[in-house]
């Protein structure tokens, strides 16, 4: 297999599951396939697809029925690294009216349990928004099907469950996902979850259960339990607080906010319910955690070696080294490099590379700073090769933790040594990677003398000292939250106090392979929530990625399509009290509205290979705020460059959205023989001729409408407007199949 140009690494699971992935896309036969079977180990039976099939529909009667025997493929048996336990798969794939379905489903054991199910229907019109089911409806839609699928067994619906979700676009339906722990003598087990999904539609469209909970595992005696009151009454005396920056980025934009909070405890993870003890970053201790020591890589700043910066031939010497592979056979080669600024907007010479061999290859990417020549991100493939050639690992004995670190550390100072004053020793213990004998050491970034949240140098240690990976998440802020307008740190540990609770869980503490034993672990909450945070310049909560956080306006008849605008950040608002949804809206503001709308818009940042050198206006260059927006409406044919500028600052009026909206539907060559419609308003003499087409089109498919047979062409349109026919035209997208370029 050619492997050129991959840009990750893919592990053993997730090869092993690529190779038995089907094609979603792949038109169903009329024929019958020959029938298929798979021996599933010698003390279990031998499944054909005719037995998955028919334990997918026993599971979902009635759901299916419209699929014959012949829209499924079945897929032979396969074993995850490390079990026993037989998986097969089965997709099935239809097209219905010119639109495709399609779906899979996965089994585990000689009894088929369906452990992942995943449907994307052929038509979602009743599940865009407003969707036809509400949250407490799918609720009770995902909670009869858990009851159904479990069969008596024990599991609860998480409300304290967090998922990041990305931005969504008006012509996808509306997924509310819904969350199960299993629980164990009454008591949630962290880990073993199952997810449900439901279209706003109410079809269940996902399913998901952990693996883990098919093994046999041990378990804590809840007889054993400590009181809760008691275990409370001592974190809160010993409770205090320390800052720390998060960075929170938009990956639409790119921008990046720090906020300044105040983190209760941060190497606490719970009590140990039976004994007492805390269960700290570095495991159980029977003292309180202290306060965290910051212990610096270096005091003052060090230089690179190539200070001043690298040439790409001077890069290429530098990656040619640190590609150097003393295995018979295989020969490095570097395929191509790249200047570009990469995903935290460095300028950085950006590597494809291969290692070939006599039956195959591998390829991968790493990145060097084009300021300094330091190698800032690499991944050592050496231990996959020796798999693919069948050969040995490394036989060394390995490392200690500490001898390990002493290695990372050493790692750090030859390839990035500009980068050591601004990072520190870990805070915790390292990941060890059992079967490898390998370390993975994260070093927290310090700024002010504050750790800041998810900025680190990531460094992992093969067992014979060598590198296995370098990864720097450096990212450039101007602007840090100054510590002195912060609340102070009793005002921070008296707020956190009032609102500290314990809940109690089946946790594994450690991450090692064998391991199947859960520990009954008190573990903290604040305002009955895992995943919150108290603003330290304002001594508010603040829920992660500002999840809830959106404002909300009122309007007579399109509050909920502006509040969905405007928590889908599809619109912008600064101060909910001063926004008129009746307000007029600028070009700009609307065609930007209209593109976060119906397409994915990601800036530079997120594609930085994918630059748009595109400038279609004069007053719109790549610095402009709208510049993608713009673009992207040029390139989907919603505006012409036919003028010098884009007037982004005058109000759209109704005539020139209804021409932005046909030429969205791909309707604009019908809309140009103006001649051939004849308008059903009082007012039609007030249309431009040559828009007659559009606004007729625009009227008729009922996007822009009369009003008391007046369309009233030159009126400004207003924000509520926009916000109306805007979702009016996502369903008219949806219905007629047509897709965007993402």
């Amino acid at each position: 297999m050619d492997f050129k140009h991959v840009g990750i690494i893919l592990g053993a699971s997730a090869l092993s599951l690529g190779l038995f992935s089907a094609n979603v896309n792949a038109t169903t036969t009329l024929n019958e396939q020959p029938p298929v079977q798979i021996q599933a180990a010698s003390t279990e039976n031998v499944f054909t697809k005719e037995d998955l099939i028919k334990k997918f529909r026993a599971f979902f009667p009635k759901q299916f029925d419209f699929l014959t025997n012949a829209d499924f493929q079945m897929n032979g048996g396969y074993y995850y690294p490390g079990e026993e336990t037989m998986r097969y798969d089965l997709f099935f794939t239809k097209t219905i009216s010119g639109k495709q379905l399609y779906g899979n489903v996965s089994f585990v054991g000689k009894d088929l349990q369906i452990e992942n199910f995943s449907y994307q229907p052929a038509s979602v019109t009743e599940a865009l928004f407003p969707a036809k089911v509400s949250k407490d409806e799918a609720k009770k839609i995902a909670g009869d099907f858990m009851k159904k699928y479990l069969d008596g067994g024990e599991y609860q619906l998480e409300t304290d469950s967090y998922g990041y979700y990305p931005t969504q676009i008006l012509t996808e339906p509306i997924r509310y996902s819904f969350s199960y722990t299993r629980l164990k003598n009454k008591v949630s087990i962290a880990d073993q979850r199952i997810e449900v999904s439901v279209l706003g539609n109410g079809e269940i469209v996902g399913f998901y259960r952990n693996p883990d909970a098919n093994k046999a595992s041990t378990f804590d005696d809840v007889k054993q339990v400590k009181a809760k009151d008691a275990i409370l009454k001592k974190v809160k005396e010993n409770l205090y607080v320390e800052k720390q920056y998060q960075i929170e980025t938009d990956y639409q934009t790119g921008e990046r906010h720090v906020r300044l909070v105040y983190q209760p405890i941060p190497s606490l993870l719970g009590v140990h319910a039976s004994s007492g003890k805390y269960l700290t970053l570095n495991g159980y201790s029977a003292d309180f955690p202290k306060k965290s020591t910051i212990s610096m890589l270096a005091s003052k700043p060090i230089p690179s070696k190539n200070e001043g910066g690298v040439t790409i031939e001077e890069a290429k010497k530098i990656a040619e080294q640190l590609l150097k592979i003393d295995l018979k056979d295989v020969k490095s080669n570097i395929e191509s490099i790249r200047e570009i600024n990469n995903y935290n907007g460095q300028e950085v010479y950006s590597i494809q590379y291969m290692y070939s061999y006599p039956n195959g290859g591998s390829g991968a990417s790493l990145e060097i700073n084009k300021q300094t020549g330091e190698v800032i991100q690499y991944y050592n493939m050496k231990s996959q090769i020796l798999e693919q050639l069948g050969e040995k690992p490394s036989e060394a004995k390995p490392l200690s933790e500490k001898q390990a670190l002493e290695k990372a550390i050493g790692h750090i100072k030859k390839w990035v040594p500009s980068y050591l004053h601004k990072y520190a020793k870990p805070m915790e213990a390292a990941y060890l990677d059992e079967m490898q004998g390998s370390y993975m050491f994260n070093f927290p970034r310090v700024v002010n003398g504050v750790i800041v949240s998810g900025d680190y140098i990531s460094v992992g240690v093969a067992k014979d000292g060598s590198l296995n990976n370098l990864y720097v998440n450096y990212q450039e802020v101007e602007n840090w939250p100054s510590l002195d307008k912060a609340i102070s740190e009793k005002q921070a540990r008296e707020i956190l106090t009032k609102s500290l609770s314990l809940r109690l869980n089946y946790m594994k503490t450690d991450n090692k392979q064998e391991n199947n034993h859960y520990d009954l672990v008190y573990s903290t909450l604040f305002n009955e929530r895992s995943f919150s945070t108290l603003d330290a310049l304002t001594g508010e909560w603040q829920a992660l990625n500002g999840e809830n956080n959106s404002p909300v306006v009122s309007h007579p008849w399109a509050e909920e399509e502006l509040n969905y605008f405007i928590n889908a950040k599809i619109l912008d608002i600064k101060d909910p009290k001063k926004f008129n949804g009746d307000a007029a809206i600028s070009k700009g503001e609307a065609l930007q509205v209209l593109m976060k709308s119906l397409t994915y818009m990601y800036s530079d940042y997120y594609y930085p290979e994918q630059e748009n050198k595109n400038q279609s206006f004069e007053n719109i260059d790549p610095k402009h705020p709208l510049y993608q927006s713009v673009e992207r409406a040029v390139e989907m044919g919603v505006i012409k460059p036919d003028t010098k500028n884009f007037a982004i600052d005058e109000p759209i009026s109704k005539e020139q959205l209804a021409v932005w909206y046909i030429r969205t539907l791909g309707l604009e060559q019908a809309a140009k023989h103006s001649t051939i419609y004849k308008l059903p308003f009082t007012d039609t003499d007030k249309v431009q001729k040559e828009l007659l087409g559009y606004v007729a089109l625009a009227n008729s498919l009922e996007l822009l409408e009369a009003d008391q047979g007046t369309f009233n062409p030159k009126k400004e349109v207003t924000y509520a407007e926009l916000a109306v026919s805007t979702i009016k035209l996502a369903h008219k997208i949806s219905d007629k199949g047509r897709a965007f370029p993402y």
